[in-house]
C-alpha cells in the first residue's frame, strides 16, 4: 500500500462531525514527521466524494486556504453541514471536535 493510500485510509475512518490534524494523520500512517506529504496526498484525492479530505484541519484547527474542491469557504460549509461549528476566520475547535481514535 502507498503512503498515499494509507492516507485515505485513516481520512474514512473520521466520522462526520470530528476533524483530524495532518499531522494526526501522519502518525495514524506511521510517519509522524509527514503532515505536508498528507495534505499533497489530500490535495490529489482522487475521490472527494468517498474520502473526506474536508475532515483535515492544520494544528491550530485552521482550515485549508487553499482546499482543492473550492477554496476554505467550501470547506467550511461541507463541515457545517456534519454539525462542526467553523469560527469566522475559519478555524474549528479542536478541543470538541477532534477525532480520537
Amino acid at each position: 500500500m502507498s503512503f498515499y493510500d494509507a492516507v485515505y485510509e485513516q481520512v474514512k475512518r473520521i466520522p462526520k462531525g470530528k476533524v483530524a490534524t495532518y499531522g494526526q494523520i501522519a502518525l495514524m500512517c506511521g510517519s509522524p514527521r509527514a503532515s505536508r506529504a498528507v495534505g499533497y496526498a489530500l490535495h490529489c484525492n482522487p475521490y472527494p466524494g468517498v474520502i473526506p479530505c474536508h475532515r483535515v484541519v492544520n494544528r491550530f484547527g485552521g482550515l485549508a486556504p487553499a482546499f482543492a474542491f473550492g477554496g476554505k469557504e467550501a470547506q467550511a460549509e461541507l463541515l457545517r453541514s456534519e454539525g462542526v461549528e467553523v469560527s469566522d476566520d475559519y478555524k474549528v475547535d479542536l478541543a470538541k471536535y477532534r477525532f480520537a481514535e
